[in-house]
């Protein structure tokens, strides 16, 4: 029987769907999910006929290598993995969920460990030594996923891979694959139009398997420490917070401010309804000058998914921005929280110099405080 396409964002039952998509998963059945990437066909990895089916589609290229098991949460990796060291921990922290696949080694007791435990050969998820995962950041694969009873693998095939990256088409896609999957999750073009970047992580460093959405420079980048401040227009309230976090941290470290890249500390600033490029207002920057600061080379950023997956750490000036910030990235509740744990900190947007004086002070007092938590 050819596969049902479901319009996944249209319909008015998404929870029973995304139910309907975990229970053929947890039968054995095949789905083709969205990704931020590309879409992919899932299967149980622990049933037969969802691994031979999966097989099948993929085809004899690749039919000796194991699959790569996605995850609906990072640290469902651990299940596979075992403990993990501090650089470990912080791929999987600054890179999960997102469009990137992990390789990791695991010591051969917790290759034998996991195989017994979900009954399965240990060529069948790791290849030698290693096993890769990877931590989609869709919703739809994300609330699938968390319901099915065991690891779910996702594999791309022959030219429904082509199509996928090409331009989406559930159409062309399910002439592709309708009769080897048993229902097609639509929910429009994929956010990047291109296949996951793969890592192989070491103890101390990792290597760039396959270049795909990210490129080395940029997982350097998500890889520092970085401190996020958000407001609306990225010219008054988070560009202040950020000069200011910049001149305490460097007076913290003992550097000057150029130099806290050096010492990987990245401190930004965005607005959730910013426009690219605009000034800082000349209060906001008069009112820093006075605490020496300069707010004059500054140009307003809008707030991205990226940037909030670059972050470490996201102070919001009101619950509204700090809303904001996970309605685009869910995950990112862990990270965020207003700057003033006691309310939102009002716009300055029309004062004068004397109104944006206060609010430096008053910003400069809650992120001494903020640095103190952190360090």
């Amino acid at each position: 029987m050819a596969a049902s396409i479901v319009h996944i964002f249209d319909v008015g039952d998404y929870d029973s769907q995304v139910a309907r998509g975990s229970e053929l998963l947890n039968s054995g059945g095949i789905v083709v999910l969205p990704t931020e990437t590309v879409y992919g066909a899932a299967g149980l990895l622990t049933h037969p006929g969802a691994r031979k089916r999966l097989a099948e589609l993929r085809g004899d290229e690749g039919a000796s290598q194991p699959f790569t098991i996605h995850l609906a949460a990072r640290d469902e990796a651990k299940r596979y993995l075992g403990p993990l060291n501090e650089f470990e921990e912080r791929m999987i922290k600054k890179l999960w969920p997102g469009p990137v696949g992990l390789v990791f080694d695991v010591p051969p007791e917790r290759r034998a460990q996991v195989s017994k435990e979900l009954r399965l050969n240990e060529l069948e998820m790791y290849s030698g030594s290693s096993i890769t995962l990877r931590c989609p950041d869709h919703i739809v694969a994300t609330d699938v996923i968390s319901a099915v009873q065991g690891p779910v693998a996702m594999i791309l095939a022959g030219s429904f891979a082509s199509a996928s990256l090409a331009g989406w088409s559930a159409d062309k896609l399910a002439d592709e694959v309708r009769d080897q999957v048993d229902l097609i999750f639509d929910a429009g073009p994929s956010r990047y139009l291109k296949p996951s970047t793969i890592l192989k992580v070491g103890p101390e460093k990792y290597e760039v398997v396959r270049q795909g959405v990210y490129d080395e420079r940029i997982i350097e980048r998500l890889l520092r420490t970085t401190i996020l401040f958000v407001c609306s227009g990225n010219t008054c309230r988070s560009p202040m917070a950020e000069a200011i976090a910049r001149r305490l941290l460097a007076r913290k470290l003992d550097v000057a401010e150029p130099d806290l890249e050096k010492k990987g500390i990245s401190v930004l600033s965005a607005g959730s309804f910013a426009l690219q490029g605009s000034r800082a207002t000349p209060q906001a920057v008069e009112a820093l000058r006075g605490l020496g600061a300069d707010l004059s080379q500054h140009r307003s950023r809008p707030l991205t998914v990226e940037l909030i997956h670059q972050a470490d750490m996201i102070f919001a000036m009101s619950r509204n921005h700090a809303q904001a910030v996970t309605a685009l990235v869910p995950s990112a509740r862990e990270k965020v929280d207003t700057l003033d744990p006691m309310g939102d900190i009002d716009d300055p947007i029309g004062g004068d110099t004397a109104l944006y004086q206060d609010l430096a002070g008053q910003l400069e007092a809650l992120i001494e405080k903020r640095l103190q938590e952190i360090t």
